[in-house]
């Protein structure tokens, strides 16, 4: 079994973790993933601590292993939600902004690890100096909000040759052989949020993950065109779902029912269409990474764990990567 710094400090059994994409990483996929032996993640986005708490709770009822809450910063306005994550997950996980040290030290105070998720060398240098216990590097290959402006492997190499804290990569890994190759240049793991969108857990909506099955890296395009809610956050979405929000001439595409509230989605808006989203689904923005030519069926999270340790072990063993 893979053993890293990443999943020493974490508590994992393999160095995989799940992006927390908001609606898409389900309680039961987070639990699936950390059952499995990776790291589950959580969107808290535009939660209350109330319903955060409740979130979180309904993964600890799915597993007794390590998960973790994201918070992207542009959404992030409680403090309180910190506190709340820091206590019932093992992980809080902080993405587009400059790292924060007093983030960093409220998480640790209620026992929690932290990383920061960083598109940069100096980012990165930044999150350490914050305090964070380890730091996601994400390249311009990765689907959603990108903070990448390079190639994964490229920025890799600097935030390693930068940092000492444990580095998980994150951006266009889909494959054993992508996963082996980043453990073999040195991070500690690997991040996936494409790959597992398709998960038989997700919460992704089914013609979501159908556009997706049929897609390729080529398929992808990065752009700021779904900018409603978000301005100035380039991500990565597949190439149909912009033609089609442009095609739609209705400025409410559909909506989203969340804890009993039902949201008008304007057009061009953030969220990803997930099982709780109705409308006009094409036409939402549908994420992506380079790594979308690797989802090529639905299946469990827990097989899709499976298949990458076993294949990314097999290689490093045959020195094949």
């Amino acid at each position: 079994m893979l053993n890293t710094s990443f999943t020493r400090l974490v508590g994992c059994e393999v160095p995989i973790q799940l992006a927390g994409m908001p609606m898409i990483a389900s309680p039961q996929l987070a639990a699936a993933v950390s059952n499995a032996g990776g790291l589950g993640m959580v969107g808290g986005a535009r939660l209350t601590p109330e319903a955060l708490g409740q979130l979180l709770d309904s993964v600890s009822d799915l597993t007794a292993r390590p998960f973790g809450v994201n918070f992207i910063m542009q959404f992030h306005e409680n403090p309180a939600c910190v506190e709340v994550a820091a206590a019932k997950a093992r992980v809080v996980e902080f993405f587009y902004a400059a790292p924060r040290a007093d983030l960093v030290n409220l998480a640790h105070r209620g026992g929690a690890l932290v990383s920061w998720q960083v598109g940069s060398r100096d980012e990165a240098v930044a999150a350490e100096q914050a305090g964070c216990d380890f730091i996601i590097a994400q390249g311009v290959e990765a689907g959603g909000h990108v903070r990448g402006r390079i190639g994964l492997l490229p920025l890799l190499g600097e935030v390693l040759d930068a940092v000492t804290c444990p580095v998980v990569a994150a951006g266009g890994i889909g494959t054993a052989r992508a996963f082996a190759a980043v453990l073999a240049a040195g991070a500690a793991g690997a991040r996936l949020g494409t790959r597992f969108v398709a998960a038989a857990e997700s919460g992704a909506h089914p013609q979501y993950v159908e556009k997706l099955l049929a897609a390729s890296a080529a398929d992808t395009v990065y752009t700021e065109a779904f900018s409603v809610m978000w301005p100035n956050a380039p991500h990565r979405v597949l190439r149909s779902c912009v033609a089609a929000a442009e095609a739609v001439e209705d400025e409410v595409v559909g909506h989203l029912t969340v804890f009993g509230q039902t949201i008008p989605l304007l057009r061009f808006s953030v969220p990803a269409p997930s099982r709780a989203t109705s409308g006009h689904i094409e036409a939402m923005a549908m994420y992506a990474g380079e790594s979308v030519s690797a989802v090529t069926r639905v299946e469990p999270a827990a097989d899709i764990v499976r298949e990458m340790v076993g294949g990314a072990e097999a290689l490093l063993r045959s020195s094949t990567v």
